[in-house]
């Protein structure tokens, strides 16, 4: 599983040009699933994301994490990037999981966040979505479990 995280001062997803999630400081977390993962690699990767010291402290540290923070996070399913990309010129996606199994691990991932009582936005699975944010920083890492 795979989880691109933009700490960002606001992001929000639009759907058929209607908001379906909106959030101001927190995580943008752009969240891949790839074939062979399950439930245990979903929370390892929400405990990784949730824990991820990536806000400043009093001291302009990166010392806090997202609930630290008081920030809330915004997850979006992100297919691409379960992509091979080291051959040839156009991206490969045999390591992707099924789409049926995608978007049961992508909702288990959604509700662990809940479970955690961390504001949680989303997206909407498989559906063609516009993404604005503001990337504070910037400041993006790539987590992987």
């Amino acid at each position: 599983m795979i989880a691109l995280i933009q700490r960002v001062t606001e992001a929000s997803v639009t759907v058929d040009g209607q908001i379906t999630g909106a959030i101001g400081k927190g995580l943008l977390v752009l969240l891949g699933v790839e074939k062979g993962d399950d439930e245990a690699k979903a929370q390892k990767l929400r405990d990784k994301v949730l824990g991820y010291r990536v806000f400043s402290d009093d001291d302009g540290k990166m010392n806090l994490n997202v609930q630290q923070a008081g920030g809330s996070v915004l997850v979006v399913s992100q297919f691409t990037l379960a992509a091979d990309t080291k051959k040839g010129m156009r991206p490969g996606f045999s390591s992707g999981a099924t789409p049926v199994d995608a978007e049961r691990l992508y909702e288990y991932f959604v509700e662990q966040c809940k479970v955690k009582e961390i504001q949680t936005e989303t997206g909407i699975f498989a559906a063609d979505m516009q993404v604005a944010l503001n990337n504070d920083g910037p400041v993006t890492f790539w987590l992987q479990v």
